[in-house]
């Protein structure tokens, strides 16, 4: 069992975050973390692995700064981890990074001598939220796909997943090699013990730049070369306050909630 994980590095989303004067998300005081739903993927990947022995490879593409969010995915049950990094690729969109994936599981493939089973992602990234690079990686790796996946399980080269769905859940099918992205399991990742962390701060991490990338489409990465562009960003309006009801019974409360829908036309 040889499974990839792709993760990103992503502000905290439990740090409120407003926009600076230049209209662009203000991150100076907020921590960087890998997103979470690649940690859900992760764990995923990791009980899998334990369940049916092999080993969990992650790869981000990102900057120096990533190594810290790889070193931690590490400690929680990756084998190996590698950042992709280079200036070519600053920019690129969800066509883009699906490109650069694929090229980069190629190489490790070829490195390693061994095929990947399985590609875990996270359904989506929080701070874009477009849950695109999963099913792109998938189109480029010429694999089937299993979005929004809550359970997996492998027999032989046959992925069976319960994927959620707006409606509630069902189960489906596909062979192996394939891709699956991953929304909120019914358990939380692991955490890292202290022996985890000292152990994962040993381990190597591999540097992959476009030059180790052969196959890599010059005209798909790169800001020049995305087809999806950020205009501009937008702070969600703010609420107004409520207005508090006390009268002296639950019923006058009541009656005088009403009235104030009435004349509010509410109804």
């Amino acid at each position: 069992m040889n499974i990839l994980v792709c993760i990103k590095q992503v502000p905290d989303d439990s740090v409120e975050i407003h926009l600076n004067g230049e209209g662009a998300p203000d991150l100076a005081n907020v921590t960087p973390v890998v997103n979470a739903f690649d940690t859900y993927a992760l764990e995923m990947a990791a009980r899998l692995k334990e369940s049916s022995e092999g080993e969990v490879t992650v790869v981000c593409v990102g900057e120096d700064g990533a190594k810290n969010s790889l070193k931690n995915c590490l400690a929680v049950g990756a084998d190996y981890a590698y950042l992709i990094k280079d200036d070519a690729f600053t920019g690129s969109d969800s066509r883009g990074i699906s490109n650069i994936l694929k090229n980069a599981a190629a190489k490790i493939e070829a490195e390693t001598g061994k095929k990947f089973d399985l590609v875990f992602c996270g359904k989506e990234a929080t701070d874009a939220a477009l849950g695109q690079a999963g099913p792109m990686l998938a189109e480029e790796l010429g694999v089937g796909v299993i979005t929004n996946i809550t359970e997996i399980a492998l027999d032989g080269d046959k992925v069976t997943a319960k994927q959620e769905t707006e409606e509630g859940y069902r189960t489906v099918e596909t062979s192996a090699p394939c891709v699956v992205t991953v929304t909120k399991p019914e358990y939380d990742p692991r955490y890292p013990t202290i022996k985890n962390k000292m152990a994962a701060r040993k381990k190597p991490i591999g540097d992959l730049a476009m030059s180790d990338l052969a196959d890599v489409a010059a005209d798909k990465v790169g800001e020049a070369n995305a087809q999806v562009k950020t205009l501009k960003l937008y702070e969600p309006a703010k609420k107004e306050a409520g207005v508090k009801i006390q009268e002296e019974t639950e019923e006058d409360s009541a009656l005088k909630a009403v009235a104030m829908m009435a004349d509010a036309k509410v109804f």
